[in-house]
């Protein structure tokens, strides 16, 4: 693994009950990239994150989504998909941090071609992998799917803006 529970807590901003990631099983980086020097957003396009976030009985959002019969909602794996796909950059924040006191604001601007295949039901190991597609200027675009059991869930194109923040 990765990336801890621990680590997901330090890179993002997410919390219980509005927290998707587990931990982080891997970042594969486009050939060529050395993760200890990468410093540009560009640099990572081709580079995938490989994430994990286990469906619990008593998730919160389970409650209302349905009473007797829960479902993960739509949005909420988008919203997993969309914090799972951060951490391609990982590497990229940590290394410009080293020299530049900074945080980095991340928003969710939209998705296009979503697909909800499967029911997300408690108890499901979900995998969520997402690709980094393009990079225009502060605008990232990933593509990113969720598994179950090797089998696709759901998946969908995710658009973000990500910029450095100074402390």
């Amino acid at each position: 693994m990765k990336l801890t529970k621990e680590d997901v807590l330090n890179f993002i901003p997410h919390r219980d009950p509005f927290l998707f990631i587990d931990s982080v099983e891997e970042i594969i980086y486009p050939e060529g990239v050395n993760p200890e020097t990468v410093s540009d957003f560009k640099d990572m396009i081709g580079g995938e994150s490989i994430s994990h976030f286990k469906v619990k009985e008593d998730l919160k959002v389970l409650e209302g989504h349905f009473p007797g019969n829960p479902i993960l909602p739509g949005v909420v794996q988008i919203e997993m998909m969309a914090q799972g796909s951060t951490f391609i950059n990982y590497d990229v924040v940590q290394n410009y941090a080293k020299n530049n006191p900074t945080d980095v604001d991340v928003a969710l601007l939209g998705c296009d071609r979503s697909r909800f295949r499967k029911p997300v039901v408690p108890g499901m190991d979900l995998v969520i992998k997402s690709k980094l597609t393009k990079v225009r200027g502060n605008f990232v675009s990933y593509a990113c799917q969720i598994f179950n059991n090797d089998e696709l869930i759901s998946q969908a194109d995710i658009l973000a803006s990500h910029r450095y923040k100074s402390e």
